[in-house]
């Protein structure tokens, strides 16, 4: 993936090229068009959803500030459910 390799600094050198390249991968694979972006929030959640610590997030997605993590990293309505039956089982299991 050559617009997706980072310069020796940890910056992209052309941002351009990432985007084509976003879109090359998106043809290549015949799912349906999505923005980039879109792609930072689905790993993120993704990541949430596999248990990875928030702070493991941040450092993996080059987050600094813990607003931008709770931007990207959406509760579903999976997770809702893993919590009310994870909790219903905590409060009325019986001896």
């Amino acid at each position: 993936m050559t617009g997706c390799s980072p310069s020796p600094t940890a910056k992209h050198s052309n941002p351009r090229a990432d985007h084509d390249e976003w879109k090359r991968l998106l043809a290549d694979a015949g799912v349906r068009d999505a923005r980039l972006h879109d792609a930072r929030h689905t790993a993120a959640t993704v990541l949430l959803l596999l248990g990875v610590p928030q702070r493991a997030v941040m450092d993996f997605m080059g987050w600094s500030n813990t607003k931008v993590a709770e931007r990207y990293m959406h509760v579903t309505a999976a997770m809702r459910d893993d919590i009310a039956n994870r909790l219903s089982g905590f409060l009325w299991t019986r001896e």
